[in-house]
């Protein structure tokens, strides 16, 4: 007797854009579905439900999901051609800003969520599934990390040696520049004791290295284990003695929130990795006045030489916004001689573009396209060549290396030096998953070449004999 075939699990596929948190988000929403019964997969044409995760940062972000939302269309039709239903959606900061726009616009999108309502999707599926064009873009009342499943270990082991976890969301601090304040929320904290389970889960499914996520990470205030409101620095001290877990970072702070603690765990916790992304914006006080950075050219020096005299092998990264209404050639200056002054091992830097909604758009002293481009080009001249500086000055060093993959190359494999520059070497797969000491041979741009210690040290001892 013949038993029907089951049929197969539905699909989900997630594509995710900007930034890290962006990357948590998508992974908690297929954590979510997976919870639901869908497999996650890697295109879009295998997938019943395709998420779109998008990020409003930069100017003509929606425009770009819109164009996205064309590809999708084709691949909804040919679905269904071939009999198969395929839901498309639209989730994170764009959705949240356009909302409702979006279903009027793109009749491809059956479903809108907030970065603030994604525990919410069974349900907005099951509602979509019945009448398209369901949008969710409220600020729920309820917790959503309460709200949302644990990740299941096979699923967790499968993203590799490396996790985000989100600790802290929302602004507080309305830059005239950004968005994040609308799509995000007000400032709010993930209490202790739920940031540690995660932590433990993590390292339990063999996770070394935790990054802690927020948009203003180090303004983190989270109830403690105690009933306190613990600080990021007493947090990082406590997930520090997790077992397993070897690294520590965070990101993205601000420098209004650099607290003395934190900077004294930099010095303190040998977990905490000697890499600190902290954005300045600019390096002209007026023009940082203008952007209600709340700090100024001098306390961004002062705070730097604090930071390296607590780690003085610290690297930093920063972001860079050129062109902002009314910087003037002296402001530009500004800006070029803080670059030269701090001395970046990385950094990112955009020509300043108006978010509709900020008080920078409706500023006047608008920059010119090229002007502002002329300025871009040359920040980022001065950037490449610190970076490339940075990468030379570690050739020589011995760095351990937290090794992650198998590389292109027979016999090599790949991990991150303490800096995040991939480095690779030859050697046995058996180290990955492993902190090992490498010597760096050489530096690219962006990765390092490298010997294991143990094979260099070999060498030395068979010269000498």
């Amino acid at each position: 007797m013949s038993h029907p075939e089951k049929p197969a699990p539905k699909a989900v596929y997630v594509k995710s854009y900007g930034c890290q948190m962006n990357v948590y988000d998508s992974q908690r929403m297929a954590d979510v579905m997976g919870a639901e019964g869908y497999r996650e997969v890697a295109t879009p044409e295998e997938a019943d439900l395709i998420l779109l995760n998008t990020c409003h940062i930069r100017e003509r972000a929606a425009e770009k999901v819109y164009s996205e939302l064309g590809r999708m269309r084709i691949i909804k039709e040919e679905a269904r051609v071939a009999g198969r239903k395929v839901m498309v959606g639209v989730a994170g900061c764009v959705a949240q800003a356009e909302g409702e726009e979006i279903v009027r616009r793109a009749k491809v999108v059956d479903l809108v969520v907030g970065p603030q309502s994604y525990h919410r999707l069974p349900d907005l599926v099951a509602r979509a599934g019945v009448r398209p064009g369901v949008v969710d873009t409220e600020f729920p009342v309820e917790d959503k990390f309460k709200a949302l499943p644990a990740a299941s270990e096979a699923r967790t082991r499968s993203r590799g040696l490396t996790a985000f976890v989100t600790v802290q969301e929302g602004c507080d601090k309305f830059c005239t520049f950004c968005v994040v304040p609308y799509t995000r929320g007000a400032e709010v904290s993930r209490p202790v004791s739920e940031v540690l389970a995660e932590v433990e889960k993590l390292a339990a499914a063999g996770v070394r290295e935790v990054t802690l996520l927020g948009q203003n990470v180090n303004a983190y205030h989270g109830a403690g284990e105690d009933g306190s409101e613990w600080t990021l620095a007493r947090l990082l001290r406590r997930l520090a003695e997790v077992p397993g877990v070897a690294r520590l970072r965070y990101t993205t702070s601000h420098p209004r929130e650099m607290t003395d603690d934190l900077v004294e765990a930099h010095g303190d916790l040998a977990a905490l990795m000697p890499y600190l992304h902290l954005p300045v914006q600019s390096g002209s006080s007026a023009v940082l006045k203008r952007m209600n950075r709340k700090h100024t050219r001098d306390d961004y020096f002062r705070l730097v030489d604090r930071i390296r005299r607590a780690r003085p092998d610290i690297a930093l990264s920063s972001d860079f916004i050129v062109g902002f209404p009314g910087e003037t050639d002296a402001d530009f200056e500004d800006t070029l001689d803080l670059v030269r002054q701090v001395g970046f091992a990385a950094a990112y830097s955009f020509a300043y573009s108006a978010r509709p909604g900020t008080p920078g758009a409706d500023m006047d002293g608008h920059i010119e396209e090229p002007l502002k481009t002329q300025r871009l080009h040359a920040l980022q001249a001065l950037i490449t060549a610190q970076q490339h500086a940075f990468q030379e000055s570690l050739v020589g060093r011995t760095v351990d290396v937290l090794f992650e993959k198998i590389g292109r190359k027979p016999g090599q494999v790949v991990g991150r030096s303490p800096y995040l520059s991939p480095v690779q070497v030859i050697g046995p797969s058996s180290m990955i998953g492993s902190i090992v000491p490498v010597r760096i041979t050489g530096a690219k741009t962006n990765s390092l070449d490298g010997v294991l210690a143990a094979d260099d040290h070999m060498r030395a001892v068979h010269a000498a004999e």
